[in-house]
């Protein structure tokens, strides 16, 4: 059974910086075929995409509000990803989610909603203003 569990949320002030870490298991699973990113979702919104990262890190793709504020990387040969967010606004506050997916794709821009195999249970990140 494969598990993604993230951390790293928490409250932090508009502007400032958080990294969340997602990390994948058991240490058996491919992590390295698959697309993995990050999703969020908002309280009374739907879930959207945030950030991924193609399998071997050759491909990023990033949501327009994460464009130039948000970094995703990932360590196959720990099962882990990251995404490293700064000048953070109140309007980041959600719940986020680290999805693996798309499975052999090249691509980051393929691990759509539709594409994700496996979901985290979640980190809350809460920015106050």
């Amino acid at each position: 059974q494969v598990q993604l569990v993230e951390s790293g949320g928490g409250l932090v002030q508009a502007g400032g910086s958080l990294r969340l870490y997602c990390v994948a298991s058991p240490r058996s699973f491919n992590f390295g075929n698959y697309a993995v990113g990050w999703f969020r979702q908002a309280p009374g919104k739907e879930r959207e995409f945030v950030a991924s990262i193609s399998r071997y890190g050759g491909s990023e793709a990033y949501a327009d509000p994460a464009k130039g504020r948000f970094t995703i990387a990932r360590n196959n040969a720990e099962n882990t990803m990251w995404l490293h967010m700064s000048s953070l606004k109140p309007e980041d506050t959600a719940v986020y989610y680290c999805a693996v997916g798309a499975e052999y794709s090249d691509s980051a821009r393929d691990l759509r909603d539709d594409r994700v195999d496996y979901w985290g249970k979640g980190t809350l990140v809460t920015v106050s203003s």
